[in-house]
This record gives structure tokens, sequence and C-alpha cells, in this order.
């Protein structure tokens, strides 16, 4: 079952970051991933979340999303994101 990796992400370095962004894509679609959201205007439409930026990334299934997120290929980049942003993150399996 297709899987989504939604993300609520605060950039805090965006000179630092701008090193993961170049990179993520390619990571992303050699596990598969597809980005369908990256950014972007965004409205509230009900309740009180309040996000920045919204990513939203669909994999194969959860298990194809964990493998791309706990990979050696990944670490790295994990490590610069994790430095340079506020970060939430959920995987939930959807159509």
């Amino acid at each position: 079952m297709a899987a989504y990796l939604i993300v609520d992400i605060t950039v805090r370095d965006e000179q630092r970051y701008a090193a993961y962004r170049a990179r993520v894509t390619d990571q992303i679609k050699q596990y598969g991933g597809e980005y369908l959201v990256r950014g972007g205007r965004l409205e509230r439409l009900e309740g009180d979340w309040a996000p920045s930026r919204v990513v939203v990334v669909k994999f194969e299934s959860i298990a194809a999303a964990k493998r791309w997120w706990n990979s050696e290929d990944y670490a790295e980049l994990k490590a610069i994101r994790q430095a340079t942003t506020d970060t939430n993150m959920i995987v939930v399996e959807g159509v």
C-alpha cells in the first residue's frame, strides 16, 4: 500500500540547508520516492497548525520510506537537515 511521508519543516539556516536541498531529490528518487508537495503557498483552513513549509513524498510502502530514512546513503543529509531545521515528520499509509 502506498505511503506518504509528510513533513512540516522550518529552516533555521538557509545557507547550510541549501546543501541538503541540492542533493536530497536524487536520494528520494533512488529509493522510489516521488515528491507530491515541496514547499509552495499554503493556507490554514482550520485549527492552529501553522507550518512554514510542507513536504509530501509518496513511497510504495511505509517500509520503503523507512528504508530511505534509515539508509546509510541518507545519513549525511539527515544530519544536515537535523542541524539546520526544526522538523516534524510522519509516514502514513494511504491510497
